[in-house]
């Protein structure tokens, strides 16, 4: 039997269903395979008082510290997010706040391994733990853990340190294993283990049927992401722009709304782009099978789950040279990888939309990149972790 720990500060709650839901779906996935168990640790990150009353933490804060969440049993502990500090104290604050609670599951729930699903600070503390409880430690990179705070003093540091002190580590891309490499981490111990999708609630659908029924009338471009800079988003605003009859629809919410905002409208677009907000996962599924492209202009990224589900959807994809994208992106009918231009993505959503491919021929490039397929190498991975672990220790 191998008994996983799962420490995630990326995991979905109550107050934010679409957030990490796809360790979510990792976890469910690797949880239904035979001989495996495994528990979930959530930390929240609160800031002191008289931050913590704000909306978003104070519902934070009101989460139970334990519960059944879609069949999984999900621990809660808060931790405290302390603001203006860069994050630099993040990891240690998580470390203090989970051993006690990582001290009773150890009790009923003697884990294999501890598997941190993002880098920080996750990652950083779950080395700390794996020394205390002698398991070994398993750190997934994703994308912005990497990107974004590896970059950051007093944090980057504490990421490279971590990387070079885990047992194993995971990338969702190849691209995303040669920048761990670039920072230092040991290439040998990154497995490259690429996201998966539901193949079954991503799935082509009569598009002229679903069209009409969100109300679109021509060609629909679709961009899922969060409304942050990174992502590109004015990108794809301005190459709409200069498509008269194309639609865009932007799904996502972040800081940068009232900045898309404001483009939307100094450029005359409101009648052609909507900024759709925060959308649950199922919906999304049923905007990108209406969709006849679905275009991202993300500056970086690890390999984007939304990349994925777009063409299991049978919608080809418009992204730049980021990260995964030669991985997803191998063949015509996958759609196009393009300079981070208005011009580029505005010349090629014209192509796409004079000559679309075959949704079935769309929906066939992404037949590797199942739950069943990653939840497979996710086993293989974590118990050949655990048994180098065991000779070493022996």
């Amino acid at each position: 039997m191998l008994q996983v720990l799962v420490l995630s500060t990326l995991f979905p709650d109550a107050t934010r269903p679409n957030f990490g839901i796809f360790v979510e779906r990792q976890t469910q996935a690797l949880a239904a395979r035979d001989n495996v168990e495994i528990r979930v640790v959530a930390p929240r990150g609160i800031p002191p008082w008289p931050l913590s009353l704000l909306d978003r933490y104070a519902l934070l804060a009101a989460l139970p510290d334990h519960e059944t969440w879609n069949g999984l049993q999900v621990d809660r502990p808060a931790f405290l997010n302390l603001p203006g500090t860069g994050g630099r104290f993040h990891a240690a604050a998580l470390t203090r706040a989970v051993i006690s609670v990582l001290d009773r599951i150890r009790g009923e729930f003697p884990f294999d391994v501890l598997a941190a699903e993002f880098f920080f600070p996750d990652g950083v503390s779950a080395v700390a733990l794996g020394q205390r409880y002698g398991v070994p430690v398993s750190i997934k990179a994703r994308g912005s853990d990497i990107h974004r705070w590896a970059s950051k003093p007093g944090v980057g540091r504490q990421i490279v340190g971590a990387g070079c002190a885990a047992d194993g580590m995971i990338a969702v891309s190849e691209g995303l294993r040669d920048d761990m490499a670039a920072l230092g981490m040991p290439r040998e111990r990154i497995s490259c283990i690429v996201t998966g999708v539901d193949l079954s609630r991503f799935a082509p659908v009569d598009q002229i049927a679903a069209k009409a029924a969100l109300g679109v009338k021509g060609p629909l471009v679709l961009s899922v992401g969060a409304l942050i800079p990174i992502k590109g988003h004015e990108i794809v605003i301005e190459a709409v722009a200069a498509l008269p009859g194309v639609t865009l629809w932007i799904a996502g919410e972040g800081p940068h709304r009232p900045i898309l905002a404001r483009k939307i409208a100094k450029l005359g677009l409101g009648d052609r782009v909507r900024l759709l907000g925060a959308v649950p996962h199922d919906q999304v599924a049923r905007l990108l099978a209406a969709a006849d492209i679905m275009a991202l202009a993300s500056e970086r990224e690890g390999l984007a789950n939304a990349w994925i589900e777009a063409l299991a959807s049978g919608t080809p994809i418009i992204i730049p040279d980021v990260g995964g994208a030669r991985q997803v992106v191998r063949t015509p009918e996958a759609g196009r990888i393009v300079p981070r231009t208005p011009a580029a993505f505005a010349a090629a959503i014209h192509a796409l939309i004079a000559s679309p491919p075959p949704a079935a021929a769309v929906r066939t490039t992404v037949e590797p990149f199942t739950w069943e397929a990653n939840s497979r190498n996710l086993h293989a991975y974590y118990q050949a972790l655990i048994d180098r672990h065991r000779a070493t220790h022996a």
